[in-house]
């Protein structure tokens, strides 16, 4: 939904952007990819699903995950810088959560997502959000596909 005003305000702005994603599974760049001109844009992502990837690929300190655990506050910081630096861009988004509470846990029921969605930019910006979605899990990470998005855009609009 917001995806084609991020392409056109980062581009009327020359700024670049990359994505980190685990639970969405590179849906934040699919859709931004969706947006014709979006390689004006757009970078790439990393997608890490496994602590290891986000170790290794992403370039997230193993004892601050382990200490933190995979979906946190700091996991989808250190995820955002981490891949803001890897990707040599200027804004990244980063998200990482559990999309169906069923999955999670026996002791958690019905359906709906957690995300913590984080944002890192020029000038030591970093922000995350911890958010609820209520639906299946298609549904939930839509959801946080679009809030991830949204974040940006706020992101742009508080530095225009």
């Amino acid at each position: 939904m917001h995806e084609r005003a991020v392409i056109e305000r980062l581009s009327e702005r020359g700024l670049r952007i990359g994505t980190a994603e685990s639970t969405l599974g590179g849906l934040i760049g699919h859709l931004l990819t969706n947006v014709p001109g979006s390689s004006k844009a757009f970078v790439g992502g990393i997608t890490a699903y496994h602590r290891n990837a986000k170790v290794d690929v992403m370039g997230v300190d193993a004892d601050a995950l382990q200490a933190a655990g995979s979906v946190s506050e700091e996991a989808v910081r250190r995820m955002a810088l981490g891949t803001r630096e890897r990707l040599g861009v200027d804004v990244c988004v980063s998200e990482s959560g559990v999309a169906d509470r069923r999955a999670q846990s026996s002791t958690r029921e019905g359906p709906g997502g957690i995300y913590y969605i984080g944002i890192a930019a020029p000038d030591d910006y970093v922000k995350v959000v911890r958010i609820e979605f209520d639906g299946d899990r298609e549904s939930t990470k839509q959801q946080a596909a679009d809030e991830a998005l949204r974040l940006v855009l706020e992101y742009l609009d508080a530095t225009a």
